[in-house]
């Protein structure tokens, strides 16, 4: 059976890339023949930061015969009506989009029309609808994206009351198990964000021995991922010091990129998208803050935490992330607000307790006190609490493992084929 999923290749950074990368593995595992459509630029040409992955050297779909065609370009319409021609030439059965930004819901949303009688299943698989950060031109997009949908995919009934949020007016059959008929609307299969295995822990990796390359103490919290506002960096930080302010044996690992600063600020090209992203934000998002100003990187020395943080402020490249994984105890997702989380999903796969702030999704999938530990929303104080707990109390490794147990990327993808098996 083809199938062919539409979403950010290898070739790019984050998340997304990674679940398209994993879901369509786990496709083809179930003996579907699998083709990838790109993007070849994913957003509008004037936002200034470089998406694509230009270190990472492990090719997560070697030994596969999954192919990757790199093809639509944002900013190109006439790429758009060659990706619908390619998606019908290739006859699938199920078209899945990946959809986790309303701004790209006008390219999305056309094909998905021109797709929606051809007799294909269109998909869309819903990382959120509601945007982090909200403007009149993401409902916009949110509603012209996803209006021609015939079926989604949602990881938390959180996104699922978002969706009706958006669409008051349609009446959704909701699914646990696959089980549907492609050839009717309005269907939605709640399941999860499955467990990344695309990044492995290395059985003979000498932990004590990375700690101290490292410098770390005997307790490691990591934060991991692009920084970004909603993420809540500069919470984690200001939560540490008042645990590092009580106690001599925590270190505080901060691997990421600053999502905004990518592109060398010198250069006249970066300047003028600086400009134009800027302008636009403020007239036509309303936004009167810029989230390129954001720097929670400065408390650091602020708060004189030089000693017990380690930052690695760049792109992680694949080779370097399970040992951050291993090497750590917790990891921190103190939030503003969330959607289902590859970097929680990651954190499961390495049997890694969760720290988070109690937001979005975060009270569906962790257990206070079994998995993880939840934090009052915006409480500093809270949160240094519960990273404290997590010491004194440690979750058992083996919790983490149990509760997701049920969350395989095996299950996920028959749950997407279910009807054609």
């Amino acid at each position: 059976m083809k199938v062919v999923l539409f979403g950010p290749g290898p070739q790019f950074k984050g998340g997304i890339s990674n679940y398209n990368t994993a879901l369509a593995k786990a496709l083809e595992k179930q003996n579907a023949d699998v083709h990838i459509i790109s993007w070849t630029q994913q957003y509008p040409a004037i936002i200034p930061r470089d998406f694509k992955d230009r270190t990472s050297k492990t090719d997560f779909l070697e030994g596969t015969n999954i192919t990757v065609e790199y093809l639509t370009n944002y900013n190109n319409p006439f790429t758009w009506a060659k990706t619908v021609k390619q998606i019908k030439a290739q006859k699938p059965k199920v078209v899945v989009f990946q959809w986790a930004i309303a701004l790209q819901g006008i390219p999305m949303g056309w094909m998905a029309k021109k797709l929606r009688k051809s007799g294909i299943e269109v998909i869309f698989d819903l990382h959120l609808v509601a945007q982090k950060e909200a403007s009149s031109i993401d409902r916009f997009c949110t509603r012209l994206g996803l209006k021609y949908v015939q079926s989604f995919i949602t990881h938390a009934y959180k996104t699922v009351d978002e969706l009706k949020d958006a669409f008051p007016n349609r009446d959704f059959k909701i699914t646990e198990t696959g089980d549907r008929n492609p050839k009717e609307k309005n269907q939605v299969l709640k399941l999860y964000h499955p467990i990344y295995d695309l990044f492995q822990p290395n059985p003979n990796l000498d932990i004590e021995a990375l700690k101290k390359e490292y410098g770390l103490k005997k307790n490691v919290f990591l934060f991991f991922g692009f920084i970004r506002k909603y993420k809540g960096l500069h919470q984690a930080i200001e939560a540490f010091k008042r645990v590092a302010d009580k106690r001599d044996d925590v270190s505080l690992v901060i691997a990421g990129e600053s999502f905004w600063k990518t592109l060398d600020t010198t250069k006249l090209s970066t300047k003028i998208k600086s400009a134009l992203f800027n302008l636009a934000s403020k007239i036509v998002l309303k936004k009167k803050e810029s989230e390129q100003d954001y720097n929670p990187l400065a408390l650091i020395e602020k708060l004189r935490l030089e000693d017990k943080t380690l930052v690695l402020n760049r792109f992680i490249p694949n080779e370097e992330v399970a040992p951050l994984f291993q090497v750590s105890d917790s990891i921190l997702l103190f939030y503003l607000n969330a959607t289902p989380s590859g970097v929680e999903s990651l954190s499961y796969n390495f049997d890694l307790p969760v720290l988070a702030a109690e937001v979005g999704h975060f009270p569906e999938t962790i257990k206070d006190g079994f998995n993880g530990y939840l934090a009052k929303d915006l409480d500093i104080f809270d949160m240094a609490r519960v990273m404290e707990k997590s010491i004194e109390e440690p979750i058992s490794r083996a919790n983490v493992h149990k509760s997701a147990e049920n969350m395989s990327w095996s299950n996920y993808a028959k749950a997407i084929l279910q009807p054609y098996m």
